[in-house]
């Protein structure tokens, strides 16, 4: 894995807006506009490092699966945070229907530089982004530089894939609706579900585009509606379920939802059982699982315990995006106590992502389905990769 210089195409940042891009500048908190999508570097990995990050993130994916199986067999909603008896037997009737259920794809975001194993710094298994950038402008960048080179990038191929595959899992003879949040400012979400929503047309799908505060309810049928008062049966939403469950219309959400048993009127995607896999407690329920795995950092619920005085600890908020609420701890001197947040967090050991010329780097590697996919790398200044981060590209050589 190496960093390398290069100067960026002559009217980049208009390509990549034409690719999907649309928010290629990022604001930061000085007010100044620096990109977002940033070329004037790119990583390289040899297909080894490539196939071996692959093997990991497939095991990893299978653990996160048999981590959610424990948590549904031993009612371990409460180390979620998922206290209201009725969601978490929604989410277990979810995770036990899941063969039934449209499931499309996820992010792990990995600590890795090339010279020990991968570590896992979470999933986000519900809500992913940067897939826009992954997906489609970093091919075509390759493309442009580095004729007749390659990528890990098989993401857009796998996706129609799998639209195509899990259409007889659909309401039939109804569009698949795709949502997302108007309170998105940059533009990501939204082209992000525009993304996807061409996706599942490539894979021959009728599909119908309107925002989370668009959609209605119907009182007299009670079903959800769209913006043109047509029944919503299918819903892709890029919308936090721990949201979804808890607006105003999470009561309706609950009653009306469809598991696969053909009892509810509106089916999500991604499905309820996702919770189980974007939630932070997973680290430490896979940590108490599979203590000592090399691609995984000890993690704990109920405090940092040994890594107070170890090697130090990152404490985060079950639920969340881009950083926020995450905290760097460094080691403390014996006999210090350290500091217990009030909110449920996961403490999970420190490892410090590593620096690039002083850039720090976190792998993003995506799942479709089952199996590894492709790959997004982002850059930020300091320990958290936050909103301020930057994405770049990638070719192996």
């Amino acid at each position: 894995m190496e960093r390398h210089s290069i100067e960026p195409r002559p009217g980049w940042q208009r390509t990549v807006e034409e690719q999907g891009v649309v928010y290629p500048l990022t604001r930061h908190p000085d007010g100044s506009l620096r990109p977002y999508w940033d070329e004037s570097a790119y990583y390289s990995f040899t297909l080894p490092e490539v196939e071996a990050l692959e093997e990991v993130v497939e095991e990893l994916h299978a653990m996160c699966l048999g981590a959610a199986g424990h948590i549904v067999t031993h009612n371990r909603f409460a180390d979620l945070g998922i206290t209201d008896p009725r969601l978490a037997g929604l989410v277990a009737e979810s995770w036990q229907r899941r063969a039934e259920l449209p499931s499309l794809y996820g992010r792990f975001d990995l600590r890795y530089d090339g010279t020990g194993p991968a570590k896992m710094l979470e999933y986000n298994a519900d809500t992913p982004t940067s897939l826009v950038e992954a997906a489609s402008p970093q091919w075509f960048w390759m493309e442009e530089r580095f004729p007749g080179a390659d990528q890990w990038n098989s993401l857009h191929e796998r996706l129609v894939a799998a639209w195509k595959r899990q259409s007889v899992l659909l309401p039939p003879g109804q569009p698949v609706h795709f949502a997302h949040s108007e309170t998105d400012e940059l533009g990501e979400d939204l082209m992000t579900v525009a993304y996807l929503r061409e996706t599942a047309e490539q894979a021959g799908l009728d599909t119908e585009a309107l925002s989370m505060e668009r959609i209605g309810w119907d009182r007299l049928s009670g079903r959800f509606v769209d913006d043109r008062l047509r029944f919503i049966r299918s819903c892709f939403k890029l919308y936090p379920w721990e949201w979804l469950t808890t607006d105003r219309f999470g009561p309706q959400v609950l009653d009306t939802l469809d598991n696969g048993g053909g009892t509810g009127t509106t089916c999500w995607i991604e499905p309820a059982w996702k919770m189980l896999l974007s939630n932070k407690a997973l680290l430490a329920i896979l940590w108490e699982l599979h203590p000592g795995h090399p691609n995984l950092l000890p993690s704990y619920l109920d405090g940092p315990r040994e890594l107070a005085t170890g090697r130090g600890y990152v404490a985060k908020p079950l639920l969340g995006r881009e950083g926020a609420g995450v905290t760097i701890h460094q080691a403390l001197p014996a006999g210090v106590a350290p500091t217990v947040r009030d909110e449920p967090c996961c403490y999970q050991e420190l490892a410090p992502l590593p620096d690039f010329d002083g850039n720090r780097v976190v792998l993003g590697a995506w799942v479709v389905e089952n199996e590894a996919a492709g790959l997004g790398l982002r850059e930020s200044s300091g320990l958290i990769t936050d909103e301020c981060a930057r994405f770049l590209p990638h070719v192996i050589r």
